[in-house]
């Protein structure tokens, strides 16, 4: 039996965090497509709660402990072409770092590794609602790890006088742009390394920052403040925010950068979720199509959390 998921209402503002309230559905949505069909007909029955579960880390973030850095990696304070010298496994990063500064800078890609051996057992045991959680949550992560401002410490632009930056490429001009984006990605591959799978995904949007950063200034430069932003409705709020025109030029400039990270986060969602199906000895999900029993899920916002301020937006 389904049972609605409950969050209170002092979580609501989280869903604009991270890719966006509407690109992480969108992501592990289409993931499921992506699925071969001894997976989709579980999938497929679920695809509502994978959905509208996809933003739930971002949730966790004002209420778990630790939560937090699972969603970034800041590779550039570890030195220069550090992305590409950083040790790739969990226990060689806190040998050469600690595990005190892996989690002061983020272990985004450590963090998804660790969760696909979960998904695995859970697909060893049969277990339907950790199937659901666990496949929700990875692709949420994956997700974050495709994008470039979560691989560095300049997250947000307040270094670079850039500040909503990060909101701004990675919700505002997906919620603008995306229905005319090609979103089908083809057949979910097996990856027999998904650490390293992990790791492709950062190294892949760290070197998509400077573009980021570097379009995002030049745009800046050429039109007046009165142009760049403007004001919207959104329910009973008037917002301030990047104007349609500032941001037609500056996706244009981009070249079609968010669609291929979000192609390139649908893809390896689904990919991981088929490799730990695999690896898991590919047991048969149809078992599972009446055995799931999904709980509410409240989380308490901890008024003491101390998070930076990843993604907050120009008027915050």
């Amino acid at each position: 039996m389904r049972v609605v998921l409950l969050f209170i209402s002092l979580l609501v503002p989280i869903l604009s965090q991270s890719w966006g309230f509407f690109a992480h559905q969108k992501i592990n949505r289409l993931a499921v497509f992506t699925l071969p069909p001894e997976m989709m007909v579980f999938y497929k029955q679920n695809i509502q709660h994978i959905t509208e579960n996809a933003v739930k880390p971002d949730m966790r973030r004002y209420a778990v402990k630790n939560e937090a850095p699972r969603h970034y990696i800041d590779v550039d304070v570890y030195g220069d072409s550090a992305v590409y010298k950083m040790p790739r496994y969990w226990n060689e990063a806190v040998e050469r770092y600690s595990e005190d500064t892996l989690q002061a800078y983020g272990i985004v890609p450590y963090h998804i590794n660790r969760m696909s051996y979960w998904l695995i057992n859970a697909f060893q045991n049969k277990d339907a609602d950790q199937i659901l959680r666990l496949s929700s949550d990875l692709g949420h992560y994956i997700a974050d790890a495709n994008v470039p401002l979560h691989t560095t410490v300049n997250y947000n632009g307040q270094l670079s006088g850039q500040y909503g930056i990060h909101g701004f490429w990675e919700s505002r001009l997906p919620e603008l742009f995306a229905d005319n984006y090609d979103l089908l990605t083809g057949k979910a591959e097996y990856v027999e390394n998904l650490q390293l799978y992990a790791w492709d995904a950062v190294v892949n949007a760290h070197e998509a920052l400077d573009s980021v950063l570097m379009f995002e200034k030049m745009l800046t430069r050429k039109y007046p403040e009165s142009k760049k932003y403007g004001y919207e409705e959104r329910g009973n709020t008037t917002i301030r925010t990047y104007s349609y025109d500032f941001s037609s030029d500056y996706h244009r400039k981009l070249n079609g950068m968010v669609e291929r990270r979000m192609r390139a986060s649908i893809k390896m969602v689904g990919d991981f979720w088929f490799s730990c199906w695999v690896k898991a000895g590919q047991p048969d999900l149809t078992e599972l199509l009446s055995d799931v029993e999904l709980r509410d899920s409240i989380f308490v916002v901890d008024p003491n959390m101390k998070l930076r301020n990843h993604e907050a937006g120009i008027g915050e």
